[in-house]
């Protein structure tokens, strides 16, 4: 069988839905399949059941493999959200239910450990101080969102991947476990998990996992990473230089450099390669979620029509989801604010895609400050990407060509990152081979000079507000 027609599925434990890629060596989709995931949220609080993962996983990677020859099958990845764990028993049933990624509760032991209390191991000295029968179970175990799954897939225990393991302390420059994280988990140490490189063989698919989701027994499972940078290996953003911003509910950049780049200051954080280097980048607290917010109900396509009319809007907007600012810069009291009173519901909705589009270009500002490299190909995926017209004010924001990947959906890069793993490939050469290019936009010379006139005001006002620090920010060349 050619590489061509081998196939690696990937799969992705999203907030809304499980989702599953059946996918070519050519990059082709053969197969998908989804299923509903369901949160509780109340104030601070948002859980979710992780024994229903199993039911929705196996069920969209069934859905996926329906048409798919078993013997093409060559492997399997999965990512999941990034910060979200639970307690395990030692055969993998969970003690707990699931904090998800901004669960918020454990505001007071962030604050102790001085981390975002969106990162994981807040939330597992949370589980430890407030579910004593759960860490009195003997063989008691931290497990990240993904591992709940592998677990089952392999039917034995198994070991996290380096990536999921980042927020809750794991050094991937090291290896290891840092002395700090188990001094902070004091005589708790023993639920820290063994961890391994992603791309790394986990074991194989188990006769009981076979019949619940379709794949065949003995299939290689892979250790995968974060949806994030699952995100970034489907657009293929993966040499020194090349970034991927995600778009959605937020604003996720991630990129790729030699170096490793960190400043809890500006919200940005390392991922280790699949191959060699970094994956560097932040995630806002701003993004597409403004609009269903400020227009609740309403058809977002039709309104980005609307907004189309008033892409030279000076009505100057900073569309924050929810108070605080964690990337690109660190502002616990900043909160949305629009100066200037829109004249129509699609001005309005344009002054929110603005504001993106520059504090878009503000996170690449402050990276750049760090010393990233920025210069190579930028992609952008994410829900937003459906509107053409964004897309292109966010080209002429930042004044740079942009990339629409024709794939952009986390099990696409888990699916490329299965298959790296049964050709022996880096992971960069097979993206490069599987990831196709949608469209190419080019920013448009005639929106630069009120771009720039818009960004110098956006810069000014959050300086003036004290959020970001006067150094922190100037025009680009």
């Amino acid at each position: 069988m050619s590489d061509e027609e081998a196939v690696c599925v990937g799969l992705d434990l999203g907030t809304g839905s499980a989702r599953a890629l059946a996918v070519a060596g050519d990059g082709a989709v053969v197969g998908r399949g989804s299923r509903p995931l369901r949160s509780r949220r109340d104030g601070d609080r948002h859980e979710q059941d992780p024994a229903a993962w199993w039911n929705a996983v196996a069920g969209a990677c069934r859905d996926a493999l329906h048409e798919v020859a078993s013997e093409r099958v060559r492997g399997v990845a999965t990512c999941a959200t990034s910060g979200t764990i639970l307690l395990a028993d030692r055969d993998g049933r969970p003690l707990t239910v699931a904090l998800m990624y901004d669960d918020a509760r454990a505001g007071e032991q962030a604050r102790r450990l001085a981390l975002p209390h969106s990162w994981a191991l807040p939330k597992l000295l949370w589980l430890l101080e407030h579910e004593p029968g759960a860490t009195g179970a003997a063989g008691a175990r931290l497990a990240h969102q993904p591992d709940v799954v592998t677990r089952r897939l392999t039917g034995y225990a198994i070991a996290s991947d380096a990536s999921h393991a980042l927020k809750t302390g794991y050094d991937p420059a090291r290896a290891r476990w840092p002395d700090a994280v188990a001094g902070a988990l004091r005589t708790n140490a023993s639920v820290l998990p063994d961890v391994v490189a992603p791309g790394t063989r986990l074991g194989a698919v188990c006769a009981a996992a076979a019949a619940d989701t379709g794949l065949p027994a003995g299939t290689p499972v892979i250790a995968g990473m974060t949806d994030g940078c699952a995100a970034q290996i489907a657009a293929g953003a993966l040499r020194p230089g090349d970034w991927n911003a995600v778009l959605g509910t937020t604003l996720v950049l991630k990129g790729c450099s030699q170096d490793r780049i960190d400043d809890p200051a500006r919200g940005v954080y390392s991922h280790r390669s699949p191959d060699t280097g970094w994956l560097p980048g932040g995630a806002s607290s701003s993004g597409a979620g403004v609009l269903p917010a400020a227009f609740p109900g309403r058809d977002l396509d039709a309104l980005g029509r609307l907004a189309a009319a008033h892409e030279r809007t000076r009505v100057l907007a900073y569309p924050l989801v929810s108070p605080g600012e964690r990337f690109p810069f660190v502002a616990p009291d900043a909160e949305a604010f629009m100066l200037g009173e829109p004249g129509s519901e699609g001005e309005h909705a344009a002054a929110l895609m603005q504001g993106l589009a520059l504090v878009e270009r503000l996170c690449f500002e402050q990276l750049e400050r760090l010393g990233a490299p920025t210069g190579g190909e930028l992609s952008l995926t994410g829900g937003a990407t459906r509107n053409r017209a964004w897309c292109q004010l966010r080209a002429d924001a930042l004044g740079r060509a942009v990339r629409l990947p024709e794939q952009a959906e986390s099990a696409f890069g888990m699916a490329i990152l299965a298959a790296a793993s049964a050709g022996g490939e880096p992971v960069a050469d097979v993206a490069a081979r599987m990831s196709r290019t949608r469209a190419l936009i080019e920013p448009r010379a005639a929106m630069r000079a009120h771009l720039d006139e818009q960004y110098g005001r956006f810069v000014d006002e959050l300086e003036r507000r004290g959020w970001l620090a006067p150094a922190g920010a100037g025009q680009p060349a």
